[in-house]
């Protein structure tokens, strides 16, 4: 089968969310053939080159998002109408307001089509014209975005948008629908592939809309956070006509890819009730967690010459008593403030309890954050303090794994989480955690570890000490934890999944015409077997 594999801001560069995933998805289904359609988000990203790819990834195309050149494409008075209407209506439909009806993203149906039929007509346009980079930066785009926001009935936000805002709108639209302008949708390209695959949603999965349009390709949409609350958060100090805009052309784009997909995969039921609430038909969704490597933690996870599974000892193999371990990224959503406050209060309890905070701090908010907490325990611990801070990522750093080995107890403190992967990491380890409930963290627990409220470092010293002081139930739950890591949360489980996913969707979409060249040479699942007549060379075969 031959897969159009679609990222934005990820694989197959060697920086970037989803690019381990991708990876070891790819390398897991050496049956299918991929072709890579990667947009770049920086120019940072692209210096940092690409990971090594398989042999089954047999075509690469990328495109930057961060940047684009006039393409020299100028309109002619009809084709200049013609953008001039369409996006015209992209823009009403950023002003229209919510009609709360189901199953549109909480507007109505005609708003939803009008949006629908304007973004389509703008990709129909920019591929007879060879482009639309001009159209989009033109003086005629940000003045129907000016109609639009000055019209009856606009909202109120929009209708007091400055010039200024109009303007950083009209970037962020030109920049977002870049990818109407590639190459990709041609027979040779995503026209060609049997599926897409868009590992991400928001703009990842705008090129496989567009092939869908153009030639019937069925597409899967694959999120393992939500890009439309990113964006919320990210646009939170925008001025306010520009946030409101652009959330709904970012609500707008999630809905129709939603409503677009053959099949959606989110990663957690967090994420799973994000896409219902923008629209997504429940029957179409298939809850698939991501894939994590288990080996790396085995020595912790399992006694030594031991059987798989096999509990490590009262306080998992090569743990320090006493000691909780908190594993991530430094930054302020993860609430450290709350854990030392929290460790300040075990420490009352348990006198020789220690903590290690071992993470990286890649950005200056995470450095400074980082700063604020060492400053903190050293208030709190004067003298020989009990916190240890380790960082990760450099070369004399300790193994993931060492760490995690250390801990008798893992902890997550954060205010916000998707997937928590340190969780997950600690289960592999057999490891009892404490975490807060958030994000998919009592989806991802279960019943394997204790939950807390958030921001509450009374609650979040009760669950540590009640597990530091019973090794027992701390045995007991770190062995059900990795049963039920190794049983959900697998590289082998992900990959699984969705190759009886690629399988379904192939099964079940319309049978498409095969060239001439392709029947000459066979690819297994290449196109449902009942088009491949002995004798005949090529058939099309309509359902």
């Amino acid at each position: 089968m031959r897969i159009g594999l679609l990222t934005e801001g990820g694989y197959p560069y060697a920086r970037g969310e989803a690019r381990l995933w991708c990876d070891r998805l790819v390398r897991g289904l050496g049956q299918h053939e991929f072709r890579l359609y990667a947009l770049s988000r920086d120019r940072e990203q692209e210096r940092a080159g690409w990971v090594d790819l398989p042999a089954q990834v047999t075509q690469v195309r990328t495109a930057p998002l961060w940047t684009a050149e006039v393409d020299g494409t100028w309109y002619g008075r009809r084709a200049r109408r013609r953008f001039a209407q369409h996006y015209g209506d992209l823009a009403a439909g950023l002003c229209a307001g919510p009609a709360g009806a189901p199953g549109q993203g909480g507007y109505s149906p005609a708003e939803a089509d009008r949006f629908r039929s304007a973004l389509y007509g703008l990709a129909e346009l920019a591929r007879e014209e060879g482009g639309m980079v001009a159209a989009l930066r033109s003086e005629e785009a940000v003045r129907a975005l000016e109609r639009v926001c000055r019209a009856p009935g606009a909202p109120r936000a929009a209708r007091e948008a400055r010039v200024t805002d109009l303007l950083l709108v009209g970037a962020h639209l030109e920049q977002a629908l870049r990818p109407l302008s590639l190459d990709w949708y041609e027979e040779g390209e995503l026209g060609s592939v049997d599926l897409c695959h868009a590992a991400a949603g928001g703009l990842a999965a705008l090129p496989g809309l567009l092939a869908r349009h153009f030639h019937g390709v069925p597409l899967v949409v694959t999120e393992y956070g939500v890009p439309l609350r990113a964006h919320y958060l990210g646009s939170a100090d925008a001025p306010p006509a520009v946030r409101a805009l652009l959330a709904a052309f970012h609500g707008r784009l999630a809905a129709e890819a939603y409503r677009s997909a053959a099949v959606l995969t989110p990663g957690n039921t967090h994420v799973r009730r994000w896409q219902e609430r923008c629209g997504a038909d429940r029957s179409k969704v298939r809850t698939v967690y991501p894939g994590m490597s288990a080996a790396r933690f085995a020595g912790a996870g399992e006694r030594p010459g031991g059987r798989a599974g096999e509990r490590a000892g009262a306080a998992g193999a090569g743990a320090e008593p006493g000691t909780l371990v908190w594993v991530g990224r430094i930054e302020p959503s993860k609430d450290l403030v709350t854990l030392l406050h929290a460790f300040a209060a075990v420490r009352q309890r348990v006198p020789g309890a220690r903590l290690c905070v071992a993470g990286s701090a890649p950005d200056p908010e995470g450095a400074a954050y980082l700063l604020h907490c060492e400053e903190l325990a050293g208030r709190l611990f004067p003298g020989d303090p009990p916190v240890e801070f380790v960082e990760m990522g450099g070369p004399a750093a300790p193994g993931l794994a060492d760490v995690y080995a250390r801990g008798a107890v893992i902890v997550l403190s954060s205010v916000v989480e998707g997937f928590p992967v340190s969780v997950v990491e600690a289960m592999f380890s057999g490891r009892a955690t404490v975490s807060t409930d958030v994000g998919a963290v009592v989806e991802v627990v279960g019943g394997t570890g204790l939950v807390v409220p958030p921001r509450d470092p009374r609650a979040l010293a009760e669950a540590c000490v009640a597990l530091l002081g019973d090794p027992e139930r701390r045995d007991r739950l770190g062995a059900a934890a990795r049963a039920r890591a190794m049983e959900l949360f697998t590289v082998e489980q992900n990959v699984a999944a969705f190759h009886r996913i690629y399988l379904e969707v192939a099964g079940r979409c319309p049978a498409r015409r095969i060239a001439e060249a392709d029947a000459a040479a066979p690819r297994p699942f290449a196109v449902p077997a009942e088009l491949r007549v002995a004798g005949a060379g090529s058939v099309e075969v309509t359902r």
